[in-house]
């Protein structure tokens, strides 16, 4: 089972404020975790996905596309992770957690990343410094680490660090210079076409965006 925590959508993203005109900002927040969802749903092994968020805009749009919902619990995004996955989800099952801005995911990069999970383990953004998925085997308990420096915080709890050629899976979204990169990998249907929409992205053609 796979959780993805998702905030309020007047207060997601905050640094990358100014990436796109101020009234269009949750629109983009929206639009990148309806992608990164539905290339979750669309992974064959993903056997569900559970979307932890207080927001019923993100709850009406992901339970469009096939996920469940579960309500934030309101004590922040490791409280929504543990809530998700161990209390949701329960300990029984194979649980993984993602962060909701991975517009450039590939559902085949998410099998990969999934099937090369050991034990506890974690897949380091593409900085190196945050954690885009977290993975325990049933029994295990979620002990999720994210924040400043959650690739550390992980590795220092026990996890294992997994590696792949896996960019989308790896690109999440804090900055400008991040949603520039995505568009270099092949922005999602829906993200890219607001883009688009807003005249800011020639490296994303339709035919070079993701489904």
């Amino acid at each position: 089972m796979t959780v993805i925590p998702v905030k309020r959508l007047d207060a997601a993203k905050s640094r990358l404020r100014g990436a796109v005109p101020v009234e269009r900002h949750p629109e983009l927040a929206l639009a990148m975790v309806c992608d990164t969802v539905a290339a979750v749903l669309a992974a064959t092994t993903v056997a569900g996905l559970i979307v932890v968020t207080s927001d019923p805009v993100v709850a009406e749009a992901v339970r469009g596309l096939g996920a469940e919902v579960a309500p934030d619990p309101g004590a922040g995004l490791n409280a929504a992770l543990r809530f998700g996955a161990d209390e949701v989800a329960g300990p029984a099952a194979h649980r993984a957690v993602l962060t909701g801005d991975l517009p450039a995911l590939r559902p085949e990069q998410l099998d990969a990343a999934l099937r090369a999970v050991h034990g506890r383990g974690f897949v380091p953004d593409a900085a190196g410094t945050g954690t885009v998925l977290l993975a325990v085997p049933p029994a295990q308990p979620l002990d999720p680490r994210f924040g400043p420096h959650s690739a550390a915080a992980h590795r220092a709890s026990g996890a294992t660090a997994l590696t792949g050629d896996w960019p989308g899976l790896r690109q999440d979204v804090d900055t400008a210079a991040d949603l520039h990169a995505v568009l270099g990998l092949g922005a999602g249907e829906r993200t890219g076409a607001l883009l688009r929409d807003l005249g800011l992205s020639r490296a994303c053609a339709p035919a070079g965006c993701a489904g």
